[in-house]
């Protein structure tokens, strides 16, 4: 076994980092991402998370990752994708954090996995307040151009993950920013 590099290791920490933030918007499109990273050797995961590359993982990963940025495009849908994404957003995230946090002892890749999870619930939320206060201002009209912006984002957060980790964790740092920017902006009475 080769030793894992500091480097390595803080590139796939980082890369595990913004796939986790992008998870909070979009459960596979992300997952897919380190899917297809793993298969053509851009993220290096432990060999018991290398299952994630395999065939059967990428085809359900893109069918997963269709259907759910097809049915958040529907106003009435996206509302329960938002419901289910409750748990299974947090969920996705712990297991892209899980997957890249190669070299780390397993306890600590499990910490991260946790933790990263709850950044991503906390994203998660954010969101769907966002599109709770859209459908409330606008019927719902706006919701699937919010779809397309949330879609846009994870697959840029997601794809610098691959290709730049370390930017990607700026990028996501940036929209979470501009997120609890927008909730604690001041008030005028």
């Amino acid at each position: 076994m080769t030793p894992v590099l500091m480097r390595d290791l803080l590139f796939a920490a980082a890369s595990g980092i913004a796939i986790a933030a992008a998870c909070g918007l979009r459960a596979f499109l992300p997952l897919l991402a380190l899917s297809l990273g793993v298969r053509f050797h851009l993220v290096h995961v432990d060999q018991a998370a290398a299952w994630i590359a395999s065939t059967p993982v990428v085809v359900t990963l893109v069918w997963a990752a269709a259907l759910e940025i097809a049915a958040d495009k529907v106003p009435a849908i996206d509302h329960l994708l938002d419901l289910v994404g409750t748990g299974l957003r947090p969920a996705a995230a712990a297991l892209a954090a899980w997957c890249t946090f190669e070299g780390l002892h397993p306890a600590l890749a499990i910490a991260a996995a946790l933790v990263l999870g709850g950044g991503a619930m906390g994203l998660h939320v954010a969101k769907a307040k966002v599109r709770l206060g859209s459908s409330m201002l606008t019927l719902g009209g706006a919701n699937p151009v919010l779809s397309f912006v949330e879609d846009a984002i994870a697959g840029g957060i997601s794809a610098l993950a691959l290709l730049a980790p370390i930017a990607a964790v700026v990028a996501a740092g940036m929209v979470v920013w501009v997120l609890r920017r927008t909730f604690t902006a001041p008030r005028w009475r």
